[in-house]
């Protein structure tokens, strides 16, 4: 068993980028070995700004011999009269083998010639030398560049290779144009900005240790680089990083918040981590915290420190640099940060001094979208359909008053200038200053909810202004961008649309409002469509849009299996797709519903006749909304006894059927079909059971419609016939 170790030095890469590229050959690096019959006993894949590396352990020195089996033409084509062909005979010379070898064998497609090939394993050298310009090239991201005149893109210039099979070097070869990386060499030699030759030479830490660093074998990767000042290991870096913030924070008395996102972005910013502490004035804390931490978090990568819940004139930096430097690290620091407070400042006492409502005017001058107008023409369609989710609701006076505030004032922070200056406080600024500008305490905090939730993980908005306003200001941009023909495709959603049409989905569930989707689409495109007369209608396109997403959102994060989803919303059921968006508390609960009582076997009870019944319901004319089998069965036509009971159960059912329809009370539906089940079970099978397709048309479309009732109240939970047997 042999070591491989790849490294690949480049100059600083992003953040992103090494995070990336790690995940990628964490992935695709095991794949390709086994696809070359290679099982190691580990791949270890490390990266720092300036490297990315994979140290390959337990590698065979050569693949194993293997046997293969090889198709070839048909027997027919490949032998004439016992003879062989000069399909067989090409076949033969192709794989290398004689015709002698060829095989006979008959297949459910009829007879084919076949070999048995005996595969000699390759030397693993050999795969490697093939494979690892494969794994660097690869790679995929954001903003890769190209240098010299070659055509290799990388995130930045490459500028040495480290390739060790235990303890000898293993030629690689990058061509880039008239420039070559390649690592047969025993030293760093620069020949031009194209040329890069290495082996086993590799580079320690740019401040610590600029010297370079020799490996003399694979193994060695990790601890050579760690005595150059190099934490190879990005799990290493976090939890070093980790413990010093904590450490720092404590020796102050503090209590340092580890935001996960700036966490993973500092791990790959830093080859050797340390945990600075650095101050600013505390007259900068009469700033509102949120100014403040996203100062810190978002443009300088600090870490903010809190005692008791109040933020300290602190912040801890991770550096890069000289340890023993820390205190210049620390001013220099403070100098940074300490400017871009005081601009903060100066943009909120200036934004302070004016009422919030004064802002409306200059919405006009920022364009929401080409087509549609501006931010102020947004917020009145805003208003508008927030309007309608009030009375929808049958929200009080009172209540709409302030839902219609909080839509007239929700945009207006993004004309102030901490917003123009700092985009990610839009709504957060917007509910501090409609407080200054003496709002209600729900109208200015319904315009910071208006925007929630932000991601897949974020909180909801609590208040029925939040909720209100951010389904309408969702609801008008999904309308909107569909109507101009603007559909999210494949992975591409520059408007989020997908987003929006979650969050929609997600804060009526979570808030339980009891809106009609339907309804406020389709007044939103009659809106949108008076205003663009030459464009189609939006609403099928929406309607099926969201009908997607409920059926993600059911499965994904209701955890309801699919076949359950499919009948609760129907497959291209035009009546199932109006029920839903009609009544999207009703869909999630009668998805969960039926999640439940298959998980409590109760579903068991009925599903064996309903699902019977409802296939052989489709044979009849009978509509999907009937339940009551007056005029619609006639008893004259009885042939058995069990037609009668079937019918009379059906009679017994229809109030029980209607209540749990009234009540969405869906158990009661299950308990009148689970009691009625032997009664249909008879029906179907018993001493007295009937054939359904019976000759005389009558008798036969009467017990269809015995069926296409049971199957209608059946119905008013879910489709049985998209159940799949448990």
């Amino acid at each position: 068993m042999v070591n491989f170790l790849l490294e690949v030095g480049v100059e600083e890469l992003p953040a992103d980028f090494v995070g990336s590229a790690i995940a990628q050959w964490q992935k695709k690096i095991p794949q390709s070995l086994e696809e070359m019959f290679l099982t190691p006993e580990a791949v270890e894949v490390y990266g720092t700004p300036r490297r990315l590396a994979v140290l390959i352990k337990g590698l065979p020195e050569k693949q194993e011999d293997r046997e293969e089996e090889i198709k070839g033409p048909p027997g027919k084509v490949a032998f004439k009269d016992g003879q062989p062909t000069k399909a067989a005979e090409g076949f033969a010379k192709k794989q290398g083998v004689a015709v002698t070898d060829l095989e006979l064998r008959e297949t459910p497609k009829g007879e084919f010639v076949f070999i048995q090939k005996t595969i000699l394993g390759r030397a693993t050298t050999e795969i490697l030398q093939e494979l690892s310009p494969q794994w660097i090239t690869g790679l995929e991201g954001k903003r890769f560049m190209r240098w010299g005149d070659g055509d290799i893109r990388f995130p930045r210039p490459i500028r040495w290779l480290v390739a060790l099979l235990d303890a000898d070097i293993l030629p690689l070869e990058l061509v880039n144009g008239s420039g070559k990386i390649n690592s047969d060499l025993e030293e760093i030699r620069w020949s031009s900005t194209h040329f890069v030759y290495a082996g086993r030479i590799s580079r320690g830490h740019r401040v610590l240790h600029p010297e370079s660093v020799s490996i003399p074998e694979a193994a060695d990767y990790v601890e050579c680089l760690r005595q150059a000042y190099v934490e190879v290991e990005p799990e290493a870096r976090s939890q070093k990083i980790q413990a010093d913030i904590k450490a720092k924070a404590a020796s102050i008395n503090g209590e340092a918040e580890i935001y996960p996102d700036l966490l993973e972005e500092v791990i790959n910013l830093v080859e050797y981590p340390t945990a600075v502490v650095g101050e600013f004035e505390p007259e900068f804390l009469q700033l509102p915290k949120e100014v403040i931490t996203t100062v810190m978090v978002t443009h300088q990568r600090y870490f903010p420190i809190n005692h008791q819940d109040s933020l300290l004139p602190n912040f801890i930096t991770i550096s890069n640099g000289d340890p023993a430097k820390s205190d210049i690290i620390a001013k220099g620091n403070a100098r940074v940060i300490r400017a871009r407070l005081a601009d903060a400042q100066f943009f909120y006492n200036a934004d302070c001094d004016e009422h919030l409502d004064t802002y409306l005017p200059q919405l006009e001058t920022v364009t929401f979208q080409e087509d549609l107008g501006t931010m102020r023409d947004k917020v009145d369609r805003i208003m508008e359909i927030a309007n309608t989710i009030a009375q929808q609701l049958e929200l009080s006076a009172e209540a709409a008053k302030e839902v219609e505030s909080t839509a007239l004032l929700c945009k207006a922070d993004l004309v102030s200038q901490m917003v123009y200056e700092f985009p990610e406080l839009q709504g957060v600024m917007g509910e501090k200053y409609a407080l200054v500008s003496g709002e209600s305490a729900t109208v200015a905090r319904g315009i910071f909810e208006h925007y929630l939730p932000r991601g897949a993980d974020d909180i909801m908005p609590e208040t029925i202004n939040g909720q209100v306003v951010g389904l309408a200001d969702r609801l008008d941009t999904l309308v909107s961008i569909f109507g101009l023909g603007m559909m999210p495709t494949g992975s591409s959603d520059p408007f989020a649309l997908r987003r929006a049409a979650n969050a929609v989905v997600s804060i009526t569930w979570y808030a339980d409002l009891d809106i009609n989707l339907n309804q406020l689409i389709e007044q939103s495109a009659s809106a949108f469509i008076a205003a663009h007369s030459n464009l189609e209608s939006p609403v099928t396109a929406l309607q099926e849009f969201f009908m997607q997403r409920i059926r993600t959102l059911l499965q994904d994060e209701k955890n309801v299996d699919y076949d359950l989803v499919n009948a609760v919303i129907g497959n291209n059921d035009s009546e199932y797709t109006t029920r839903v968006l009609d009544d999207l508390l009703d869909a999630r609960d009668r998805a969960l519903f039926l999640q439940e009582i298959r998980n409590n076997g109760k579903l068991d009870l009925i599903y064996e006749v309903v699902n019977r019944s409802t296939r052989l319901a489709v044979k009849g004319d009978l509509g999907n909304q009937d339940l009551d089998p007056n005029g619609l069965v006639n008893p004259d036509l009885f042939e058995s006894t069990s037609e009668q009971a079937f019918y009379d159960a059906l009679i017994g059912l229809v109030p029980q059927t209607e209540e749990a329809q009234a009540e969405r009370n869906y158990q009661l539906l299950v308990d009148g079909l689970a009691k009625i089940a032997p009664t249909i079970n008879n029906f179907f099978d018993g001493e007295t059971s009937v054939l359904i397709m019976a000759d005389n048309p009558d008798i036969k479309r009467n017990r269809l419609n015995l069926l296409g009732l049971l199957r209608n109240h059946a119905r008013v939970l879910a489709d049985f016939g998209a159940i799949v047997k448990n």
